[in-house]
């Protein structure tokens, strides 16, 4: 794994694993360090189209027992993603508990990679390629949703770090009760 424990806390300059959302939170709020950090995460890899911290926060932070959390595996993202809304020409996605992002990040990648809105020519799978000319962030939007104050900053992340036009809501599903935007 690339972004095992050892290399996430280091990129995070933090001694203990418990202090990663905190200082991941103190990052994506400064606007000076934000662009350092994600030159050095790049560093390590610059493949975007997964969740880096999938793993990491499985091991570390997930809050199982108190709040149910559980990562959803990469085959079975690309499944709801291929079920939910297969037309994906208007360009809007909606997620609740959205965890670090795992499922929101295959919709994007998928968004890139076949732009619907932006390219008309998608469906041809001799030019499917130009969405890679033709895909624009203004023309999507994410809202996704996160209750637990240990995923939000590594989900703000992974939106930020990949350009993404949205909004992230810390709020209960369930009772519509918000805690922060």
């Amino acid at each position: 794994m690339q972004f095992d424990t050892k290399t996430v806390n280091k990129l995070l300059e933090i001694d203990e694993s418990y202090k990663a959302p905190e200082r991941m939170l103190q990052l994506m709020l400064d606007d000076q360090k934000r662009p350092e950090v994600f030159k050095k995460f790049l560093e390590v890899s610059t493949d975007l189209k997964f969740d880096w911290f999938h793993e990491y926060f499985e091991d570390e932070q997930a809050e199982r027992k108190s709040k149910k959390q559980d990562f959803t595996p990469d085959s079975i993202a690309t499944l709801l993603n291929s079920l939910v809304d297969s037309d994906k020409s208007n360009g809007h996605y909606f997620e609740v508990a959205a965890g670090t992002g795992g499922i929101l990040i295959k919709r994007w990648w998928d968004d890139c990679t076949n732009d619907r809105v932006g390219n008309p020519l998608h469906a041809d799978s001799n030019l499917k390629f130009l969405s890679i000319f033709t895909y624009d962030p203004r023309s999507y939007w994410y809202q996704v949703e996160e209750m637990s104050d240990r995923a939000i900053p590594f989900l703000l992340f992974n939106m930020a770090i990949r350009g993404m036009n949205g909004v992230a809501i810390q709020c209960d599903a369930l009772s519509r009760k918000a805690k922060d935007v």
